[in-house]
């Protein structure tokens, strides 16, 4: 069972195998690295570390709060979670920290929080106060500190990169199905159950008004999809509405799940909702009985949507 531990609260008396990065979506190209790092861990009796820095440091060192992850933190140790990963790692970036020269980061992070024994990077990662070091440098610190690196080649580098500029593309087209392709797993979105203005209820479908709480979490594009949950151990299937309910006169974006044949109260809860495909753009109706008119056809596309999802 991996953990995901702020780096002020981790001392490793084991040995480790460190990578270091963002590994946002930890998508099949991420996943190659990451396998390779588990993998190599378990051949050599180390335990699999990835760092990571949060906030991103462009929301740091830019003041940029226009980037949008693919992943929550708490998604995306999930996620490595799942592929056996021992420790996700999180140091808060700061100006301060930023500013630490390669060699305190070597020896104040990897060599004496860490106690790495081999370091899995990439050809052209830089680090150290305004990334002045690379990879060459960091094989002589590890020469004088006793650690090996490895290094992540540029055609693995290229794949990781295209790959998460693809995803983010693709979900802010509206394109799940391609998203999900590079992905591995479906995308998901993670919130809150809270009030709404209970107007699907009035339509005969009640939806669960869904809060997300990080606000650099990446949103994919308005309308209708197809989604599933699990809920009390229970995988249940529905349509989630993301935009501004133009044909109720809506004032701000929400995201609004109406789950088939369920019936219980889930105020309150935390619920992930996997996207698995996308029904149709937002939409103002005439009138409300238009729009329950099309909730029918909605309704209907994604019961057959559903129907080929669980053949596979």
């Amino acid at each position: 069972m991996g953990k995901v531990l702020k780096i002020e609260n981790y001392k490793s008396t084991a040995s480790t195998i460190v990578t270091i990065g963002t590994f946002d979506g930890v998508h099949i190209g991420h996943q190659k690295i990451i396998n390779r790092l588990i993998n190599s861990g378990t051949a050599e009796g180390l335990k699999s570390v990835i760092l990571t820095f949060f906030p991103h440091p462009r929301m740091v060192l830019q003041k940029d709060s226009s980037i949008k992850l693919i992943n929550t933190i708490e998604e995306r140790s999930n996620i490595l979670d799942n592929l056996g990963l021992d420790y996700l790692l999180i140091k808060k970036f700061t100006k301060t920290f930023s500013r630490l020269s390669a060699e305190e980061f070597v020896k104040g992070v990897l060599v004496d929080k860490l106690n790495a024994k081999k370091v899995i990077i990439g050809y052209d990662h830089r680090f150290g106060r305004n990334r002045n070091a690379d990879i060459n440098d960091l094989i002589k610190y590890g020469e004088a500190f006793g650690f090996e690196v490895e290094e992540i080649s540029a055609q693995d580098i290229n794949d990781v990169a295209v790959s998460s500029t693809k995803i983010r593309k693709a979900l802010l087209e509206g394109n799940v199905i391609k998203a999900n392709r590079y992905l591995g797993y479906p995308f998901m979105l993670t919130g809150t159950v809270v009030k709404g203005k209970g107007i699907g209820k009035q339509l005969d479908y009640p939806t669960a008004n869904i809060k997300i709480k990080e606000d650099y979490k990446l949103i994919p594009k308005q309308g209708a999809y197809v989604v599933k949950s699990i809920i009390n151990n229970t995988i249940v299937f529905g349509m989630m509405n993301i935009g501004m309910n133009p044909t109720v006169s809506g004032d701000s974006e929400s995201i609004e799940v109406h789950f088939f044949d369920f019936k219980q109260s889930i105020y309150g809860e935390k619920l992930q909702i996997d996207v698995l495909e996308r029904i149709r753009d937002e939409q103002k109706f005439e009138s409300v009985e238009a729009l329950k008119f099309q909730l029918e056809k909605d309704k209907e596309f994604s019961l057959n949507f559903i129907e080929g999802y669980n053949a596979k």
